[in-house]
């Protein structure tokens, strides 16, 4: 008796399939690549009641959402930082795309201590990174 493995043959044709899917060569694949010349044009921040401030940024020269994210955050830990707390909890954050324009909305709160939630952030250390990455803050 003959024994197939129909599920082993899939599997080595889907693997030889997506090695056709490799990184060309000189290809930028990291988010770090050569030709990233962002262009911060700014923050307007507004505070909205207690301890919700929102956030509106603009740039030029993002390379997706995650790129006018990182703009709004390092805004709101230097923010935090400004108002004297060492924390900030991510509530909210929408993004827009108009050519070449980036804009995001974001809300965040601030507190002096942890807060409660996913997606908080300690400032000191957020502000840090975004100096090493030259992401402007408030």
């Amino acid at each position: 008796m003959t024994c197939t493995r129909p599920h082993i043959l899939f599997a080595s044709a889907t693997l030889a399939g997506l090695s056709a899917c490799a990184p060309q060569p000189g290809a930028d694949v990291t988010r770090e690549g050569g030709g990233f010349e962002p262009k911060y044009a700014g923050v307007d921040t507004r505070l909205l009641e207690g301890d919700l401030v929102n956030f509106h940024v603009a740039m030029t020269g993002a390379r997706d959402e995650r790129d006018v994210h990182a703009y709004a955050e390092c805004a709101a830990a230097q923010y935090a930082l400004i108002r004297g707390f060492g924390f900030a909890r991510h509530v909210r954050t929408t993004t827009d795309n108009q050519g070449d324009l980036w804009s995001g909305d974001a809300v965040y709160t601030i507190s002096a201590a942890l807060p409660r939630g996913l997606k908080t952030i300690d400032a000191e250390v957020i502000v840090a990174n975004c100096e090493d990455n030259g992401i402007p803050t408030v």
